[in-house]
């Protein structure tokens, strides 16, 4: 059985995490995006660091896909560098797997 992951990046806006979630969903690369609101990131860039309002979106999918979101991300983000890191899933139950497996089945 193939794994499921979680992809999680943050985005500038809510604004622009909607619009590229939505994409992620609707090209059927994931079954779900959960966008998390209100986030305060300190992070260094550039030799400073910086303070950002940023959302979260989080993204069940299945392994297989996570390249193809990494790059969807990068199509849609607007940061030079955004946070992209795929997390393994070490539990998932199954019926909840097969409804991600079923929504993501064109790929």
């Amino acid at each position: 059985m193939e794994r499921a992951v979680l992809v999680y990046t943050t985005w500038p806006s809510i604004v622009e995490a909607e619009r590229a979630g939505r994409t992620i969903v609707e090209r059927r690369l994931a079954a779900c995006v959960n966008i998390l609101s209100g986030t305060i990131s300190h992070y260094w860039w550039e030799g400073k660091i910086e303070r950002a309002e940023e959302a979260v979106m989080i993204v069940k999918t299945r392994a297989a896909l996570a390249e193809a979101i990494r790059q969807a991300v990068k199509e849609t983000h607007s940061y030079k560098v955004p946070s992209i890191m795929v997390l393994p899933v070490e539990s998932v139950d199954a019926e909840y797997y097969a409804w991600i497996v079923r929504e993501t089945q064109d790929h």
